[in-house]
């Protein structure tokens, strides 16, 4: 729960059609009875709000279909709305904490195989809900796990049955832990389940026509510390000239002239504030990327990284004055 001067943590739960999300809802709306949920639904009558058992907490129904057409309309003073109707005073920030995905067991391999938009669930999650197993075949659950697993190798797979579901399994999947109060970057970054851009299958291979093969996820690891301005400018053309291709990025970096290191993250088109942590996470000092991406080589996006910040510094010690002997 958040206090009054800390951010409220939301989380976004989505999936594919007929995946699950209004049976867990059901589930969370019964443990979290003083959760605040807002329900994105498409056309001209929306049938799920409906289906959501009666619940001790305010909900607001947003129409359109999809929620970042709508921010700039009904999503944002909504939000709004929720915190005034709970407190008066000054609104502090909303904070992502996770987003969650659904797949449902039965039918899941054939919604990635026929609809990208799956797929991009997929790749983009923090935690994934795998329902519906009672009704797969065991073979066919551990093929869609594996392909699961590739797809996003940091995102957790959680089993549910009939919407049944421990409220921790879904909270603190950001950087941030409230219930430890601290930020845990190793946790959040998982650099360890991503391959380096180098060892990526696909990479400068033709890719067949499928859509697994349009994403991909790896690590980039860089051992001097990177100029700032370089940095900046790498990850400003990947959002500006590439934002569609860059599904999302998290990376703890090592920044010249700065003795604590910084933690970076972004979604497509959007980079968002950075974060300074106290000390580093472990013995290891240097920077560390992961990747998911579309339709973008591996090895592209760590040249790209590599020689921004090479030539940034280059040119920073060039443009130094050079004191008379």
């Amino acid at each position: 729960m958040a206090t009054p001067e800390s951010p409220i943590p939301i989380t976004l739960l989505t999936g594919f059609l007929g995946s699950g999300k209004t049976t867990v809802l059901n589930h969370l709306v019964r443990t979290l009875p003083r959760t605040a949920i807002l329900m994105n639904e498409f056309g001209e009558v929306a049938l799920d709000h409906q289906l959501l058992q009666e619940m001790d907490g305010p909900m607001a129904l947003l129409s359109g279909g999809c929620v970042c057409c709508t921010i700039s309309g009904s999503l944002s003073p909504t939000l709004k709305n929720l915190w005034m109707a709970r407190q008066k005073g000054d609104i502090p920030a909303f904070r992502l904490d996770g987003v969650v995905t659904t797949v449902d067991a039965l039918f899941g391999m054939g919604q990635l195989d026929e609809h990208f938009e799956a797929v991009k669930q997929v790749a983009v999650a923090d935690r994934l809900l795998l329902t519906k197993t009672d009704l797969a075949a065991a073979d066919v659950v551990a093929a869609l796990r594996e392909r699961l697993a590739t797809l996003n190798p940091a995102a957790d797979i959680v089993t549910v049955t009939n919407g049944e579901l421990d409220p921790a399994a879904i909270q603190n999947l950001g950087l941030w832990n409230a219930e430890t109060r601290s930020l845990e970057a190793m946790r959040w970054l998982k650099p360890q389940r991503y391959q380096p851009a180098s060892a990526s299958p696909l990479a400068g291979k033709a890719r067949p026509d499928l859509h697994d093969t349009r994403i991909q996820a790896f690590s980039v690891v860089i051992d001097a510390p990177l100029n700032r301005y370089g940095l900046q400018s790498a990850l400003g053309m990947l959002t500006s000239f590439r934002a569609e291709n860059l599904l999302r990025f998290k990376a703890i970096v090592n920044l010249q002239d700065e003795l604590q290191p910084v933690v970076l993250h972004g979604v497509q088109h959007v980079l968002y504030p950075e974060v300074r942590l106290d000390t580093w996470p472990d013995d290891d000092h240097r920077s560390r990327f992961v990747f998911i991406v579309r339709d973008l080589e591996p090895e592209f996006v760590a040249k790209l990284l590599a020689d921004f910040s090479g030539a940034a510094h280059r040119h920073a010690e060039s443009a130094m004055p050079i004191s008379p002997s």
